[in-house]
């Protein structure tokens, strides 16, 4: 209302929402899911890179996991275990590859858990975006850093140990996309596990406890017919023992076409059941 010279008041219409068209009235139904998921990985990874101590840290490390895991393993592999003529230089990085997303996707439902505790969750719930584009973003912007890291460890290999493998740089880049796609189907399990423990303590005690046994019980470091017979029998059975084999092939020049496939089949089939328990998990309500 406003009150003029003569003192009485005149109404004056204020819009009180969107526009009327057609006499409905619109509502704005929010962005597109593709969007949704581009601007929150984004924002994910600029939360991680902001900070240029933790940006530092992060590609150092490939350079750490060349360099102690190259030269500690590298002094006690019989060479003659090692496939012909092969550096173990050469054996172990491909290994790497797939291993050092193991630590990335147990990091991934850490952080899940983190924004769960802190209230940056509830936030974008109360946003009008699908829930499932907040754990797609999640994902996506872990392999993403994961992925620089890898390339970072190939570079540095080349730089620093002559690493050049038979396979050249086609079996490298297959290698890589290889060991992103296994990433990304490890980081889901991770993402779901934390989606129904919404707990950080448990995620960090379950990522310490499923680490270990995946990485060294496995062919990445050495040869599995070098190993006890009860230490071959776990690695054989290891599922990540597929995956490294298949990017080990592939770097070295001799791909096998169903440790491929195996790799990739059994990646698809732990993604689809991780993307389908973390949504769903991720969907019940934070308290209660």
């Amino acid at each position: 209302m406003t009150a003029p010279a003569d003192g009485r008041a005149t109404p004056v219409t204020v819009p009180d929402g969107p526009a009327v068209r057609g006499g409905t009235r619109e509502s704005w139904q929010g962005s597109g899911r593709v969007t949704q998921v581009l601007v929150l990985t984004r924002r994910a990874l600029w939360s991680q890179f902001a900070d240029r101590r933790v940006l530092v840290i992060k590609l150092v490390q490939p350079l750490l996991l060349l360099v102690v895991l190259g030269q500690l393993f590298g002094s006690m592999v019989d060479p003659g275990l090692l496939p012909s003529g092969v550096p173990y230089m050469e054996f172990l990085l491909p290994a790497l590859l797939v291993t050092s997303g193991i630590g990335s996707a147990a990091a991934s439902g850490a952080i899940l858990s983190r924004d769960m505790e802190n209230g940056m969750t509830a936030r974008l719930r109360s946003l009008p975006i699908a829930l499932s584009s907040v754990l797609f973003a999640r994902c996506c912007a872990d392999v993403a850093r994961c992925c620089v890291q890898m390339v970072i460890m190939v570079v540095c290999a080349w730089a620093l140990f002559g690493y050049s493998p038979p396979g050249g740089v086609p079996g490298t880049a297959a290698a890589l996309a290889l060991a992103a796609f296994v990433i990304w189907a490890l980081t889901w399990v991770f993402l779901a596990l934390s989606c129904w423990l919404r707990s950080l303590d448990a995620m960090q005690s379950i990522a310490g406890v499923a680490t270990f046994p995946l990485m060294f019980g496995s062919s990445a470091f050495a040869p599995v017919d070098g190993m006890p017979f009860w230490l071959q029998l776990i690695a054989r059975a290891n599922p990540l023992s597929y995956a490294v084999d298949a990017a080990r092939g592939l770097c070295l020049g001799t791909p096998h076409a169903a440790g491929l496939l195996g790799a990739l089949a059994a990646s698809t089939g732990v993604a689809a059941v991780g993307i389908l328990l973390a949504v769903r998990g991720f969907r019940r309500p934070l308290v209660g």
